[in-house]
């Protein structure tokens, strides 16, 4: 069976950007950024954007389009005879699965509240009235069970259409509404009164903060947020990859995705810091962020009916299309291992990943007192098993199968990195790949395992 491609570069670099631009962008990057003084943060993390996240997501993309395959058929097809890379393929799959037994339920959480705002919940609220929408959302299974199954049930029934007529088609339009949505909140923002000292307090670098959070912290955030961000090493990327065309070499479009990206975190930070400055709110709170202090910023502000609608259906758009480009990674996993029908692959994945989904969802109400992993809640254990370690771990492997001579090998990997029109990976980037990088992921993967104060 001849393997699907992109219909449109267009469609390559939106999908690809959708499966990259989620909840890392909008729900982390602002509050870590306010956690780890601002502007310093923000430098750091562009720098390791280019220097590891670019380079490993151009291996992620090589191992796809060099074998036109997902994960563990991937590996099969470039790797020497006899040796196991592939093994780590099936890691990748395991990896795709975790991160969806909770993302389902945050993209729900982001759907609920574009309900609850459009119909009104928060008019007339303020202060702990506002607060506790979150937690009674929180300790309802029913309604968490609610939104979280109509994520997956539109997200498999999206992707039962295939790549071009599902995926690719809707995804477009969602993330060209997200990027036009993203700029009107971001302006809206920016011009509220008193938004210029949430601007400082975001871009403009202040050594104190970061002095005070430590600038080892500080790096060492900002390179966890530069993998998190891309999704590396669970193969998210690379089955878009084994969909693309060979016109344009893989720095270019790695560069370009990048770019989306960033975008998409930064401008979110020029929605955020200016809203809670003008309203004298606390940015630098963690994930209650968005669901207690923003809501309570939009009851404040003129108009902020219409603005929060419109802040959860970005919000919504951008877990969204993150949910659509895993499921397919797993829909693809499943009919290229196991040869599968399209339809079967919908199917079975769909009834897994509903049941797969409600350890997260009742870890907040019934199973509140069950904390598997070092004392932390189901969705944080679950986060702890994929960001900490299956990321790091898995772009370290992607990284030595590209260029070790035990894996694909480096110039394997850099002819089909260099393929096509576009900007060049350098050869002399060689021992940066092989010697320091490597070492980057092992200091991410060590410190993201140390036990925090």
């Amino acid at each position: 069976m001849k393997r699907e491609s992109f219909q449109s570069r267009l469609g390559f670099l939106l999908v690809s950007a959708g499966c990259a631009i989620g909840i890392g962008n909008v729900w982390k990057f602002p509050y870590v950024t306010g956690e780890n003084g601002g502007g310093i943060f923000v430098l750091f993390y562009l720098l390791f954007l280019v220097i590891m996240g670019v380079p490993v997501l151009t291996m992620e993309l090589a191992v796809g389009r060099g074998s036109r395959k997902s994960a563990v058929l991937g590996y099969r097809a470039l790797e020497k005879p006899g040796s196991k890379w592939h093994i780590h393929g099936w890691f990748c799959i395991i990896g795709c699965y975790l991160l969806m037994m909770y993302y389902t339920t945050v993209s729900g959480w982001m759907l609920g509240y574009f309900f609850k705002f459009a119909g009104g919940a928060f008019s007339g609220l303020e202060g702990d009235a506002i607060d506790s929408v979150f937690v009674n959302m929180l300790a309802n299974p029913g309604e968490m069970t609610l939104w979280m199954v109509i994520t997956v049930l539109v997200g498999f029934l999206v992707c039962s259409f295939g790549l071009q007529k599902g995926l690719e088609r809707i995804t477009k339009w969602m993330m060209l509404g997200l990027l036009g949505l993203i700029v009107v909140l971001a302006v809206h923002s920016l011009m509220l009164p008193g938004a210029a000292e949430g601007v400082k307090f975001y871009l403009l670098p202040d050594f104190q903060r970061a002095a005070d959070a430590g600038l080892l912290n500080v790096m060492v955030a900002a390179m966890n947020q530069s993998f998190f961000t891309l999704s590396l090493g669970i193969a998210a990327m690379e089955i878009f990859g084994s969909y693309m065309s060979k016109d344009h070499t893989l720095t270019g479009e790695a560069v370009r995705i990048c770019c989306l990206d960033t975008f998409v975190a930064v401008t979110s930070g020029l929605i955020i810091f200016p809203a809670c400055f003008s309203f004298n709110v606390a940015p630098d709170q963690g994930p209650a962020l968005i669901f207690m202090t923003l809501p309570k910023v939009f009851a404040d502000m003129a108009g902020g009916r219409l603005w929060g609608t419109l802040f959860f259906l970005f919000m919504t758009f951008a877990s969204f299309s993150t949910v659509l480009a895993v499921f397919e990674n797993l829909l693809a996993s499943c009919i290229d291992n196991f040869g599968w029908s399209r339809k079967k692959a919908v199917l079975i994945n769909c009834v897994f990943i509903l049941l797969a989904s409600m350890p997260c969802v009742l870890g907040y109400n019934l199973w509140s007192g069950f904390r598997p992993i070092m004392g932390k809640d189901v969705l944080d254990s679950e986060d702890f098993l994929v960001s900490n370690l299956l990321l790091p771990i898995g772009s370290l492997i992607y990284l030595l199968f590209c260029v070790t001579k035990w894996g694909w090998g480096f110039d394997n990997y850099l002819e089909e990195a260099n393929t096509g029109t576009g900007l060049k990976m350098p050869r002399c980037l060689k021992p940066y790949f092989q010697y320091i990088l490597p070492i980057l992921i092992l200091a991410i993967l060590i410190v993201g395992l140390l036990p925090k104060n």
